[in-house]
């Protein structure tokens, strides 16, 4: 019988450890979208599904596209220490509960989250070794149009959303990869997803992600 050193071992560990998938970009850009276009191919990932206070929207799913909760059970879960970042954003509270991203780490699972520019550098603070998507639209015409058709702002909201998504994309080089989500092309942007989740397999040297 052959005998596995343990430096093999520890490769082979290695080369296993699971991804935490950090994907943020500005509002418009088509995140929700692209995140359910993914699960719809079985890519498997655990998605960890964003907190927040605002109202649930039309055709919105509690705790699938949002966990709709109350700002006193928001506060609470921040005082327990639930949450892994969180952020006011337009008024109301986001946050990424960190029980379900500890348990999918620790049964070996890869696993992406949903944040804003300034929860992914939240989290790069906290797991460096974390991979840091941006996808973003194609030009700011295109985006104004998105916001615009999703009739969910007023005009003085929108403008803010505007000013923001400017702001957001300043912190394009804090990321590791950038997607360009072109109107039509959702299918093209989650093959991108994939191959840098397959890029990021066959890196040699990984670190583990603990939390």
């Amino acid at each position: 019988m052959t005998n596995v050193s343990h430096e093999n071992n520890s490769q082979f560990n290695r080369l296993s450890n699971p991804l935490l998938i950090v994907l943020s970009g500005p509002s418009g850009a088509g995140k929700d979208a692209l995140l359910t276009r993914l699960k719809e191919t079985g890519c498997s990932l655990d998605y960890i599904t964003t907190l927040t206070t605002r109202a649930q929207r039309a055709k919105e799913r509690d705790n699938v596209d949002y966990h709709f909760v109350s700002p006193a059970k928001f506060q609470k879960m921040l005082e327990n220490y639930e949450l892994l970042e969180w952020a006011s954003v337009y008024g109301n509270w986001y946050g990424v509960p960190k029980q379900p991203v500890k348990e999918a780490l620790e049964r070996g699972r890869d696993a992406i989250v949903k944040v804003d520019t300034k929860g992914a550098a939240t989290i790069k603070k906290l797991l460096p070794e974390a991979v840091f998507i941006f996808l973003m639209p194609p030009s700011v015409e295109e985006l104004i149009l998105r916001l615009t058709q999703r009739q969910t702002e007023s005009s003085f909201d929108l403008a803010l959303r505007v000013k923001t998504a400017e702001e957001e994309i300043e912190q394009l080089p804090q990321f590791d990869y950038v997607i360009v989500n072109r109107r039509g092309e959702v299918d093209l942007a989650v093959s991108q997803i994939k191959a840098i989740i397959t890029a990021e397999k066959s890196r040699v040297s990984r670190h583990k992600l603990t939390l």
